[in-house]
Formats: structure tokens, C-alpha cells, sequence
């Protein structure tokens, strides 16, 4: 499902209110807890801005919750159609994609994040040339990246990995890296993100 910027700023605004109000924290609490300014909260908030996918990250760790909490779960039910038709019974398939960033990142939500199972599964694309740096991760949690089309550069601390398509990586994300693409095509690659226990809740 592909959103309109407009939508993706009404979503993201309610659910800022939202993680706000349940944890009754203000602006300038959220943002000592979330590494985001003041400034832009309120841009958020007011639907004026629509965030990257690192200061969804930040958003994330700072509120401890998973990642796919930050997406619009009334595309998080659709159903698999089997022979043009609904299938009774058929298993929920995901697939809502957050548009492309400023950066040139866009994620596309596979699984969300399933509290008993601990996981949730993005595939992310990078557009050629495109870089995304990423503020530490909350502690426990735990990347899984495997290259399905491109060449991915990966920097942990200040070290830059390179993987080709089929390729793959495991790091703790609670610290500083970022996501490259060196190449003259489309970067993309899935993205299984793992919480260890009281890492993240899904509200």
C-alpha cells in the first residue's frame, strides 16, 4: 500500500499524541528522551513534517517500542487473496511502505513486531548514493541484514562492512551505524529486527 505524504503526516502526528499522552510526557521530556527537538515534535505533531527513518528510530528507542509500532496498523490486516478471490482462513499478509525519506530510504513492513515471537521484518530500500546514519538503537536490540539486490555499505562504530546481494550481517544496534548504498542501483535488502527481552513492547 503506498501512502501520500499528507497521510503519512496525519498518521505519525496521532501517533506521537498517542505514545505522548499514555506515557504523560511533555514535549520537553520526549524530546530529552528521544534525542528529537523540541522543534521538530512539534512539526510532527502539528502534521507539518514527516520524519525520516532514522528520527523514527530515534522515536522508537526513546519511547521503547518496536519499530513497526510507529506504522499505520489499519494496513496491518490485510488479508491474501488466493485465485483473485479472499480466502477464508488465509494467513494476514503485511506489506505498507513508509514513502522515501530525504535521505533515500524507504521501508516496507513484512512482519510487524510479534511480542511472543520477540521479531518484526522490514525490507528496506536505498536509493544509488544514498547514506542513512542511525542513532544507537534502545539496549537488546539486534539487527539482522541480508542484501537481496545491490551492494550494501554498513558502518559499525567507525567500520565500514561492504555486503553483496546475499550476503547477510548480525550486530546489536545499540550503537551509532549507518547504511550506505555505493553503487549505481537500487539497494534493497531485508532488515530483521530482534528485541531482546524488555528491549521493546508494540505500544
Amino acid at each position: 500500500m503506498t501512502r501520500t505524504d499528507d497521510a503519512i503526516a496525519a498518521h505519525m502526528a496521532a501517533t506521537l499524541k498517542g505514545l505522548r499522552r499514555e506515557r504523560g510526557w511533555s514535549l520537553t521530556r520526549t524530546a530529552e528522551a528521544t534525542g528529537v527537538s523540541k522543534a521538530m515534535l512539534g512539526q510532527i505533531e502539528r502534521g507539518e513534517s514527516s520524519p525520516t527513518i532514522a528520527t523514527l528510530w530515534k522515536l522508537a528507542s526513546g519511547f521503547r517500542v518496536a519499530f513497526s509500532t510507529l506504522f499505520d496498523s489499519s494496513c496491518h490486516a490485510s488479508r491474501q487473496a488466493s485465485l483473485g478471490r479472499q480466502s477464508e482462513g488465509a494467513a494476514p499478509t503485511w506489506g505498507e511502505a513508509w514513502g522515501e525519506d530525504s535521505a533515500g530510504m524507504q521501508a516496507r513492513l513484512l512482519f510487524p513486531f510479534d511480542p511472543l515471537l520477540g521479531f518484526e521484518m522490514l525490507l528496506v530500500e536505498l536509493a544509488p548514493g544514498a547514506i542513512s546514519e542511525s542513532a544507537p538503537h534502545a539496549s537488546g536490540v539486534v539487527e539482522h541484514i541480508v542484501v537481496v539486490e545491490g551492494e550494501l555499505a554498513l558502518r559499525l562504530d567507525e567500520h565500514w562492512t561492504t555486503l553483496a546481494a546475499g550476503e547477510g550481517i548480525r550486530f546489536f544496534a545499540d550503537r551509532p551505524h549507518a547504511m550506505r548504498n555505493p553503487g549505481k542501483t537500487r539497494l534493497r535488502f531485508h532488515d530483521v529486527i530482534h528485541y531482546l527481552p524488555g528491549a521493546a513492547s508494540s505500544a
